[in-house]
């Protein structure tokens, strides 16, 4: 049996080369080539994310698309550890750290999925800071990185062992150059804490039935699907625009009792059909964020969470510029999340993403924020 840190880390997958003077990695296997009778709608059918971003598809410069080379080779790895037959004995195995009262008890798999993306930002030779939901203070990694990297290395990894859809979540920020003269904790701690507002690109990665890599450079959301033929992130949702309006709702509704009034009357007008789109409403609930929000994202409607349980650093801000860009809203119930300035590293928060119009008549209600919050076990 493999030792747990081989799990993952020691994949097929060839490792990316750092040039730290180098300009766009290039591609390490081969693409199928579009047929002659395919469309232009069709033309990027065979284009990868690294080429989608080093062609200029996300108008980004080289030293960002060397990063995500490094950010894709991470996920990949990642995705063949949670698909490792291994992972029921891992908890067994790994002495886990403590948490902080800011943190979620770690698993073995977040612990894991944190070292593998920390060390892959290390190689790229492009990030000064990382900051994890799994750690308790920001990780100084280079003084001349140009990007700060935000992340929730494996988010939904309690459901691992029954197999639903767990995934990654990051953002990325340019250092600020203005606070270089600092210590090294605060200035890691201030570029950490920086406002959605200036995020350069964000993504999720959705481990799933396929492996979906869905990003934004600011000019519009895009998702690449995982070929694990060529080892490729390949586009198959170019420009991806969630509906203005759905007929879904994400939401954990045995909690129905603890939400305020306004939420309440909202979840019972839409599923009966009584608000302002004339139809009945459906519950789809899968309790791994990355996985209701792509599921939000290709069909409309809102997925939310509407306690103080998300962060703002680590998810609320990447996801909602991701939903923004593809035209749809992210918000605490209140206000637009990408405003929100962030003063705590693992700040807590609810979280509404979906449809614009849906967004819009949700927080027409007011009251959608739940403050009861007596300790859920599960």
């Amino acid at each position: 049996m493999p030792s747990p840190l081989s799990i993952g880390l020691s994949s097929p997958i060839l490792p990316p080369k750092h040039h730290p003077h180098s300009s766009r990695p290039s591609r390490q296997t081969t693409m199928a080539t579009p047929s002659s009778s395919s469309s232009s709608s069709s033309s990027w059918s065979s284009t990868s994310l690294i080429e989608y971003v080093g062609q200029g598809g996300g108008h980004v410069g080289d030293d960002l698309v060397l990063l995500f080379h490094h950010i894709e080779y991470a996920c990949k790895r990642i995705a063949a550890l949670v698909a490792s037959p291994y992972n029921s004995t891992l908890s067994k195995r790994m002495p886990l750290p403590s948490s902080s009262a800011d943190r979620d008890a770690p698993k073995p798999l977040d612990i894991l999925s944190n070292e593998i993306i920390l060390s892959s930002l290390r190689n790229s030779g492009k990030v000064a800071v990382m900051a994890s939901e799994e750690d308790d203070t920001p990780v100084w990694i280079s003084d001349d990185g140009p990007y700060v990297v935000v992340t929730d290395p494996l988010d939904g990894s309690r459901n691992i062992e029954a197999s639903i859809p767990t995934g990654t979540i990051f953002g990325i920020y340019k250092r600020l150059a203005e606070l270089d003269h600092l210590p090294k904790e605060e200035k890691a701690l201030l570029n950490s804490l920086q406002a959605g507002t200036r995020l350069v690109a964000a993504g999720y990665v959705l481990y799933s039935s396929a492996t979906i890599f869905c990003t934004s450079f600011g000019s519009g959301t895009h998702a690449f699907t995982l070929d694990h033929s060529t080892g490729d992130f390949i586009l198959t949702h170019p420009s991806l625009k969630i509906p203005p309006r759905g007929q879904i709702y994400s939401v954990n509704d045995a909690r129905y009792f603890d939400w305020p009034e306004g939420l309440r009357k909202y979840i019972d007008t839409v599923r009966q059909g009584k608000g302002r789109y004339p139809k009945k409403y459906s519950a789809r609930y899968i309790c791994s964020l990355v996985a209701d929000l792509h599921r939000t994202l290709l069909y409309g409607g809102v997925a939310m969470n509407p306690r103080d349980h998300l962060r703002l650093v680590y998810e609320a801000n990447p996801l909602s510029f991701l939903v923004e860009q593809a035209g749809g809203k992210g918000s605490d119930g209140k206000n637009r999340i990408l405003s929100i300035q962030p003063i705590k590293l693992h700040q807590r928060l609810p979280l509404f993403l979906g449809s614009l119009e849906d967004m819009d008549e949700l927080e027409s209600y007011g009251d959608v924020q739940q403050k009861v919050n007596p300790g859920y076990e599960v």
